[in-house]
Parts: structure tokens; C-alpha cells; sequence
């Protein structure tokens, strides 16, 4: 009798504790209630594994962080016991659930675990009434990625495993799940001046990582933006959330479909959350999550929809199978988001958006040093939490590496690989190495790219730390800018009253798109020597940059008062601290801050730390206060 061969599936992913080498999760539904009031989930959900090993283990292993377990039942197989095992930081306690016997290979169990949240739930952020713009209603919301899904409920914490999923969500406020609503429904009638709850149901078909799991709760009111597309926010931002995005987010998805394919969730909609939101945007299945911060009246930040809505092909269909593979999703992402807006606005935006990023790659490779893990495209994370790589390293220089491939084999052929590669990995997750030989693999018969592509130097890319190789960009949209940044330096740094000397007026950026002014701020943050205080001044006065609806402009501007040592940019700096949660700003306004006056940078924090998302809040107090 022959003996059993032995399975192999090594796991990719070294920032989970699960056994996903041995079970698969195929389903999962969430049942949960929201109580505002203790500020928990309270439920149970219920996960469908297979055995992907053949009698090789009979635990399985899942990734829980500071979760309330109360009880766990097996469908499928015997339970034998279940236990929390010891912390191991960064990642959270496994839950080890013992059947009686190995697993067969294909065999399917049905894992009910009665859980709750707890207060040390860093995925959720509770806000009470009076932190909302009305003051009427409490609200909640959660955000997963890179590892937080762990802290909601008990999963396989990783994005080398994809799951359908279902929500029953009880509340007393309109829901919103990363999932296609299928229902509501009362639930429990007010009873002594409590609200009544609904059920609240929703389905998701199409298997998703875990950190795209989303909910969110509160007072929310709904317009369309487009014909498959809907904006929900406060009912008092409703009307301006709608105005922001109706022109372009038809045309963005339209776009998108002509350089991938159809898009495969049904509808594309956009929740604008409270201003604590740590992120410019969340690309959750159905519902990106947005910051406040791009409803600036103006629409010249709806390139964050843009870069969300491209998520639904790159991350959402094809995800990195680990967070060491980062740029695989938001490199994709990135170039997705340009190629967009080449359409959307002209070419030269491509290259406009491509020396922001610069700019923005250039501060993330200063803050770790140029000889950084954190600065490669492939990073080593054993041991280490994803979110203390978070920068702009992997969505630029991921960028900037497909950009390469790209003017190697020529637009035209790169195009025709673009779906090839999405239509390949679609609702799967993959690594670097699946990409590179993807790419070697469609390109063969081509004698011309595929010996451009193999004389590549692949390692150099992966794993060399700092700036990639820089491109000649277009700077047509950026010399303006650059010329003003010029006549600053020079009027800070002399005292001419001669006829021909600058004087700054607001003519000067008459007509300017937002990002201009963002790239004339970034210019000048960039000088060797700050700019005297008097030109801050100055600047602030003649511009009204502080007065701008665009946070864009006015944390650049704070900056660079911050940089030059301005007295007067302190009071502003601490009033945006305390109205926005977006790390973007956040986090920069801090360090710089903490650099002129580390008394009030702390107390400001500390003023503040309630008001920003448990993400946000660890980052910066590392940032303050080291880790």
C-alpha cells in the first residue's frame, strides 16, 4: 500500500499567525450587532475553511488581536478544544481550534466563534455626536488594511487568502459594508426612548481579502454621482460631496474599463467619512472610503477617486499575496490612476501627477534614510508590522518601475499585457516573482521585448534601496511653478526695492490648478535655505493660502512656514491638527512642528489623540515619541 505523499503549500505572507497552508477560508458571514453605546461589535461569525493538506493538521490557526472569544463550534468535523494562544507583537493572539482528528484534503468545516470587540480594537474608530458635523448622531467605521481585520473578528489575516462573504448587520444608523446591500428590515422596536434597530443586510460574491472587510455606520444620507454610482456622506455635505465627484466619476470607471476590462462590481459608490479618517481614500469593494479633505469645492483633488476606483482591478481583483509585495497593488494602482488621467485631462497630467509623486517618494526616502529596507520595492517584514513600512515608496517607485516596463516594450504592446495580467490573476493574489514571470511568460514570442525584458535588471529593481532610475518628464505644467518658487528665494533673501525686483502679488497664481500651487509650495519646501519668516508672512498675506478649502494647499503652506521657523504658522498648524485625521498631513505637520516647539507638538497631540483613528494615533506617537 502506497504511503501518503506529503502536501506542500509554504505560506507566503510572514505577517500572519494562521495555517492557511493547511485551510483555505471560502466563505465567511458576519453577524454582528453595533453598540454605539459600549462602543463594540458584539456577534459571531462564521468562517468556511477547506483543507487544503491531506491529514496533516488537525488545528486550525487563526489571526486574533485583542478580541473578546466566547465560545467556538465546529460544523464538519469535532471539535476537540479551543485556546487563545500567548501574544506574539506585532501580530495579535492565534486562536487555536483543535478537532479530534486530522483533516482529510477537500473536506470542508464550518467555524462559528462568538466574539466581541474590545477597546483596544485598532480597526474601529467610535465617534460620539458631538464629533460629527451635525452633533446629532454617533458614528463608527473601520479600516483593515494592512492587518487590522484581525482586531473585528477572527480570520486569516492576509491577503494571500480571498473569501466570499456575507453581512447581517444589526444598528440603530444607516450601515455601509464593503459588500452589494441586499435588504433592510426592523429588527427590535424603540423601547424606552431607545431607537429602534434594523437588520441590515449586504453580500459580497466576489472573494475578497480580508483587509478589505468595511463597515461603517452613522447618519448617512445617499445621491447619485453617476448612472452605476452613488456619494454618501452627512446629510449637511451631501450636495457638496455630490457636486465634487458627479463630473468624472463616470468618465474615471469608462476609462478604467478601456484600459482593463468591465468592471466586476456591480456599482462603484464613495463614502466621504468624518475628518479622523486616517487615509486620502480606502479602496473597499462597492464603497471607497474617502477623506473630507477632497471635497474642496473645487475638484482638484477627485484624483484620489481616480486612484480608489483603480483599485477595483489592481489589489481588489489582483492583490499582493503579502504586504512585502505592497507595490504590486499601489505601483499598479498608481500607474492605473495616470494613465486615467492621461485620458481624462491630457497627457501632460501623467507627468504633472508622476513629479508630484516624485517629490512625495523623495520625503518617504528621507524620513527612512536612502539605504532603508522600507526604501525597496520587495521588503523584508519578519517580525516587523506593515504599517511602520507605510510611505510612498511602494505606489512611486511601484510607479515608476511599470512606467519603465512599459517605455521598454513599447505602449503599445504593454497595453495588450495590462489585461492579460488582470484577467490572469483575477480574484487571485500573487507575488513578484508570479509577476515577473508573467510578464517573461506573455512576452516570449516577442524576440525584440522578451530580450529587452530578460537583460532587465530584475534584482536592482526588487531589492536596491533609495530612488529608482529617474525618467525625463515632461515638465510643461511645472515650470511656471518652478519660476515663482525661484523669484521667492530670491525676494527672501534680498531686500532690492529696485524697479525690476518681484513683488508678489495675487496675480502671480491667477489661474493655477490647485496641484500648481502644491508644486510651487513642495519647490520651496525643498530650498536649502528656508525662506525668511518676513517672506512667510508676506506669502500668507498676498496668497490667503490659510484661508484655502483646500487642505492640500494649506498643510503645504504650514509647512513651509513650519520649515522657516514662522511664529505665525504655529496657531493655524495646531487648528488643522485638531480638525484633520489624514496622516498625509497629519503625520509631516507634526515632525515639523515637534522640530520648532516640541512642548506644543506634544500638547497638541495630546489634545487631539481621541479625535484620530487608532492607526493614526500609534503612528504618530512613534513619530513623537519613537517606537
Amino acid at each position: 500500500m502506497a504511503s501518503k505523499s506529503m502536501t506542500i503549500n509554504p505560506p507566503r505572507d510572514p505577517n500572519t499567525l494562521s495555517n492557511y497552508n493547511n485551510f483555505l477560508t471560502k466563505h465567511t458571514v458576519a453577524n454582528f450587532a453595533i453598540d454605539f453605546e459600549k462602543k463594540r461589535l458584539d456577534g459571531n461569525v462564521v468562517l468556511k475553511l477547506q483543507s487544503i493538506s491531506d491529514s496533516e493538521s488537525k488545528d486550525v490557526v487563526l489571526d486574533t488581536s485583542y478580541l473578546e472569544i466566547k465560545d467556538v463550534s465546529v460544523k464538519g468535523g469535532t471539535l476537540s478544544n479551543w485556546q487563545l494562544l500567548p501574544p506574539l507583537e506585532p501580530y495579535g493572539s492565534a486562536l487555536k481550534i483543535s478537532l479530534s482528528k486530522e483533516a482529510e484534503k477537500g473536506q470542508f468545516l464550518e467555524i462559528d466563534i462568538r466574539l466581541q470587540t474590545t477597546d483596544n480594537c485598532t480597526a474601529l474608530q467610535w465617534l460620539t455626536p458631538a464629533q460629527t458635523s451635525n452633533k446629532r448622531h454617533p458614528y463608527m467605521f473601520s479600516q483593515c488594511q494592512a492587518i487590522h481585520a484581525r482586531s473585528v473578528f477572527p480570520c486569516q489575516d492576509t491577503p494571500d487568502v480571498k473569501s466570499t462573504y456575507d453581512f447581517n448587520i444589526h444598528s440603530t444608523l444607516p450601515v455601509i459594508t464593503s459588500g452589494q446591500a441586499t435588504g433592510v428590515k426592523d429588527a427590535e422596536p424603540s423601547v424606552n426612548g431607545h431607537p429602534s434597530t434594523s437588520l441590515y443586510t449586504f453580500t459580497q460574491p466576489v472573494p475578497i481579502p480580508s483587509y478589505l472587510f468595511a463597515l461603517a455606520s452613522g447618519d448617512i444620507a445617499t445621491a447619485p454621482i453617476g448612472p452605476r454610482s452613488t456619494v454618501a456622506t452627512g446629510p449637511e455635505e451631501l450636495e457638496s460631496s455630490k457636486w465634487e465627484f458627479e463630473a468624472d466619476t463616470e468618465r474615471f470607471i469608462r476609462t478604467a474599463e478601456s484600459l482593463v476590462y468591465p468592471y466586476a462590481w456591480s456599482t462603484y459608490n464613495v463614502l466621504v467619512l468624518p475628518p479622523s479618517f486616517p487615509y486620502g481614500g480606502m479602496e473597499n469593494p462597492v464603497y471607497t472610503f474617502a477623506t473630507p479633505t477632497v471635497i474642496s469645492g473645487d475638484r482638484q483633488n477627485v484624483d484620489v477617486i481616480a486612484h480608489e476606483l483603480s483599485h477595483s482591478w489592481s489589489g481588489n481583483l489582483v492583490s499582493n499575496a503579502s504586504w512585502e509585495h505592497f507595490w504590486l497593488n499601489e505601483g499598479w494602482t498608481t500607474y492605473l490612476e495616470r494613465r486615467i488621467e492621461a485620458v481624462v485631462r491630457g497627457e501632460s497630467h501623467r507627468d504633472f501627477s508622476a513629479i508630484i509623486g516624485w517629490k512625495a517618494l523623495s520625503d518617504s526616502i528621507a524620513q527612512f534614510g536612502e539605504e532603508s529596507e522600507f526604501t525597496k520595492l520587495v521588503i523584508d517584514l519578519k517580525g516587523k508590522h506593515p504599517d511602520d513600512a507605510f510611505s510612498s515608496v511602494p505606489y512611486e517607485k511601484g510607479f515608476h518601475f511599470l512606467y519603465h516596463l512599459e517605455k521598454l516594450v513599447g505602449k503599445q504592446k504593454w497595453d495588450r499585457f495590462i489585461p492579460h495580467y488582470f484577467t490572469k490573476f483575477k480574484e487571485k493574489s500573487l507575488d513578484s516573482y508570479d509577476f515577473k514571470a508573467s510578464l517573461l511568460e506573455f512576452f516570449d514570442g516577442d524576440q525584440e521585448a522578451s530580450r529587452a525584458l530578460k537583460e532587465l535588471d530584475w534584482d536592482g529593481w526588487f531589492y536596491k534601496p533609495g530612488f529608482p532610475p529617474k525618467p525625463v518628464f515632461d515638465t510643461s505644467m511645472v515650470d511656471v511653478c518652478y519660476d515663482l518658487a525661484d523669484k521667492w528665494k530670491s525676494f527672501s533673501s534680498s531686500a532690492s526695492e529696485s524697479a525690476d525686483a518681484f513683488k508678489p502679488q495675487a496675480k502671480d497664481i491667477e489661474g493655477w490648478m490647485a496641484n500648481q500651487v502644491v508644486v510651487f509650495l513642495e519647490r520651496i519646501q525643498g530650498f536649502e535655505q528656508p525662506l525668511s519668516k518676513e517672506a512667510i508672512h508676506v506669502m500668507g498675506e498676498v496668497y490667503s493660502f490659510v484661508e484655502s478649502k483646500n487642505v492640500e494647499i494649506v498643510a503645504r503652506y504650514l509647512g513651509v512656514g513650519l520649515i522657516s521657523g514662522s511664529e505665525e504658522v504655529k496657531g493655524p498648524t495646531v487648528e488643522l491638527l485638531g480638525k484633520v485625521g489624514r496622516m498625509k498631513f497629519v503625520r509631516p505637520l507634526y515632525r515639523r512642528l515637534e522640530r520648532l516647539d516640541r512642548e506644543l507638538a506634544i500638547k497638541t497631540f495630546e489634545k487631539n489623540k481621541d479625535f484620530y483613528h487608532p492607526i493614526c494615533r500609534g503612528m504618530v506617537e512613534k513619530d513623537l515619541f519613537g517606537s
